[in-house]
């Protein structure tokens, strides 16, 4: 492997284990695997039937369902039979939290136990305790006595597990000893596994959940090296984002935490976690993996190119640190991204067509509105505006048009290398140049130490793109040159979308721009449809998603596609423009009606910009995973709602019909509201 995959350049699965769920086979370079979790209350068993079966018609290959006591374990024997019984033999997954002999007793009936090694045995109160490494030990034995049985009983019976870590819900021994990092997610689940194989028992799945896209991606690159370091293989991987949310932050924020591991060939398995009905996960998550070839990789296959990386101090695939450039503009250094709105489809641009990218013309004062998800700059092709653009906008137009420009000011060219190259000093812009770079495109020759000619020119922006099937290595790959020859220039990232849909089109976005975001590299985004892809959004404003819901409020393609590259920095924690919502996809503990009470709470503060505000469906999750969140809004009891802020209770067991009122007087004590 080359540090955590097969190859940094090219898509190539990931060997891993072979393990056997009810006959399903997963690992070894099986299928990518879909999955969902029910959302129906366990002991409904009619009812949870006929929602698994439509989780399975809608294409899931396993259906997880919540069983948080022994009681709700036990029927999950009459759930199966009656699925048998209507020709449903799809395997089942019992998601087990706290209780030891639930899972014991699911593992004697259903194919596959998941388990959270933070709290199965452990228990989370918040409490830092100091350990010695003997008092540590004694711990760990205590974990393999209370652990060991429900090995044996999966040997047994032939059970697969799912050993799932949750960032937010470590042990607190695993926060003691390692803090709220990826590397605790990684020993929190390394613990349990080296009981299972000290057992002989290999039948085992894991994964390493987080609310925050960058964790989740650090963890799991993690995990593989120590597997592969300790035990010189991998365990098949379940790949999910926590409580992703609802609508097109949902799907974005699952996209990039996904998306970036299966584009480096990690991931048996997905689960897209949206705050809607299970089945119309199912969509969104074949969206994802059509996205990756299923062919069998030859064991035999030629090794993948290798490329050299730099020193871990400036670059390091498991934590994040953005790439050191200098400012041009205002790009670069600790400037936040720009984000670029291609315009170059939208027709004439008037003063109108700026509204669709966060400016709003106010003619009897003749001032501009500007909103939070303003976009930087605008790329379009033509002369200069007959309007003055306003006070934060700016423009890129190639060159030949630029030359014919009076603003130099707002106004900037764009060029290919060779052309900037042979581009007189005088017909140059003496502030910003944006040079167009493909990178590796295949059947193109290009020596990147030509790049060195223009090292220490302080003007010049790149943009990088690719054609290539594998886009996001070949421009991860143009980085790491640049690291390796200290060329310090910012970058912009091209991303153009052939795809079809909406949710096709957030996908692409998502997962080959975020992932270039979470490892540091990129200082401005800049997304654009194909001329027929631009045209079928275009005849198309209403962008339903697969269960119905216009989750882009009728927005024009430019609306669209501004936004979701504002979501995709929000999303990777690289630039904050909204209220940002941890929403868990609710599952049978939940209790109150979440999909209606987070619209409900997003509709009062989606203004708020920067706030977190954490909805989790009950109180067994919700403390623990909506730790990277503000405040919190969990429920307690049947039409209870317990508030927090931070990791702290502020207001328990209100009664839900006044929570939204209680949690916007929380807003205001603690100083973040603002009115609408």
């Amino acid at each position: 492997m080359q540090g955590y995959c097969e190859s940094l350049t090219e898509y190539k699965r990931l060997r891993t284990r072979e393990v056997n769920i009810g006959g399903l086979l997963m690992g070894n370079f099986h299928p990518i695997r879909i999955q969902t979790m029910t959302t129906t209350d366990t002991m409904d068993t009619i009812g949870t039937v006929e929602q698994s079966i439509r989780c399975i018609e809608a294409g899931a290959e396993l259906v997880r369902i919540t069983a948080p006591s022994k009681k709700d374990a036990e029927n999950l024997l009459p759930i199966k039979n009656e699925l048998h019984k209507r020709g449903y033999h799809t395997p089942l997954v019992a998601d087990i939290h706290f209780t030891p002999n639930a899972a014991e007793m699911a593992a004697r009936i259903v194919e596959k136990v998941r388990i959270n090694p933070g709290n199965y045995i452990d228990k989370k109160k918040f409490e830092f305790i100091e350990y010695t490494d003997a008092a540590y030990q004694e711990e760990m034995e205590r974990i393999r006595q209370r652990f060991t049985p429900l090995i044996k009983i999966c040997k047994e019976y032939g059970t697969a597990m799912r050993i799932g870590t949750n960032h937010g819900s470590l042990s607190d021994r695993i926060m003691s000893r390692y803090g709220d990092t990826p590397m605790g997610m990684v020993e929190s689940a390394m613990e349990f596994l080296r009981i299972a194989r000290d057992e002989n028992y290999h039948n085992i799945v894991l994964s390493m959940k987080a609310s925050n896209p960058q964790i989740m991606v650090q963890a799991y690159r993690l995990l593989i090296r120590q597997m592969d370091e300790e035990f010189h293989e991998c365990y098949p991987l379940h790949l999910g984002v926590t409580e992703a949310g609802d609508g097109e932050d949902g799907r974005i924020k699952s996209a990039i935490g996904i998306g970036a591991l299966l584009e480096d060939g990690i991931g048996d398995t997905i689960r897209v976690s949206l705050t809607e009905d299970p089945e119309f996960e199912i969509p969104v998550c074949r969206d994802i993996i059509k996205r990756y070839p299923e062919a069998t990789k030859s064991f035999d296959a030629p090794a993948p190119e290798r490329i050299a990386l730099p020193s871990p101090v400036i670059y390091s695939p498991y934590q994040y640190r953005r790439r050191k450039t200098f400012v041009a503009g205002n790009m670069g250094g600790r400037n936040v991204p720009v984000v670029v709105a291609d315009l170059m489809k939208a027709g004439t641009i008037t003063r109108t067509t700026l509204e669709r990218i966060g400016y709003r013309y106010q003619p009897e004062i003749d001032k501009w509105n500007i909103g939070d998800q303003a976009a930087d700059y605008i790329l379009y092709k033509g002369d200069e505006l007959p309007f003055k653009l306003p006070g934060t906008l700016k423009a890129i137009v190639p060159q030949e048009y630029w030359q014919r420009i009076n603003d130099k000011t707002k106004y900037f060219p764009i060029y290919r290398f060779q052309e900037y190259l042979d581009t007189a000093g005088g017909d140059r812009s003496s502030v910003l140049n944006i040079i167009r770079l493909e990178c590796f495109n295949e059947g193109q020759s290009f020596n990147t130490d030509d790049l060195l000619k223009i090292k220490d020119d302080p003007t010049v922006v790149f943009a990088f793109s690719s054609a290539n099937e594998n886009a996001m290595q070949s421009i991860r790959r143009m980085f790491i040159e640049l690291v390796q020859k200290d060329i310090r220039q910012p970058v912009i990232l091209l991303n153009s979308s052939n795809q079809t849909t909406p949710d096709e089109h957030l996908i692409h976005f998502s997962a080959e721009t975020g992932a270039l975001f979470l490892e540091g590299f990129g200082d401005g985004i800049c997304l654009s449809l194909t001329d027929t892809s631009y045209t079928q959004l275009s005849e198309n404003h209403q962008h339903l998603n697969a269960s119905g819901r216009n989750y882009t409020d009728n927005k024009t393609t430019e609306e669209f596609i501004n936004s979701t590259a504002f979501s995709i920095l929000q999303a990777t924690r690289t630039r904050i423009s909204k209220t940002e919502y941890i929403s868990c996809p609710s599952c049978g503990r939940t209790l109150f009606d979440l999909q209606e009470t987070t619209a409900k709470i997003r509709a009062v503060t989606h203004h708020l910009k920067g706030v977190k505000i954490a909805v989790m469906g009950c109180i067994v999750n919700g403390p623990g995973e909506m730790a990277d969140a503000d405040f919190g809004y969990v429920g307690s009891g049947p039409g209870k709602i317990t508030l927090y802020k931070g990791k702290e209770v502020v207001k328990r067991s209100i009664n839900s019909e006044v929570a939204v009122e209680e949690l916007i007087n929380l807003l205001k004590e603690s100083g973040v509201w603002v009115e609408p």
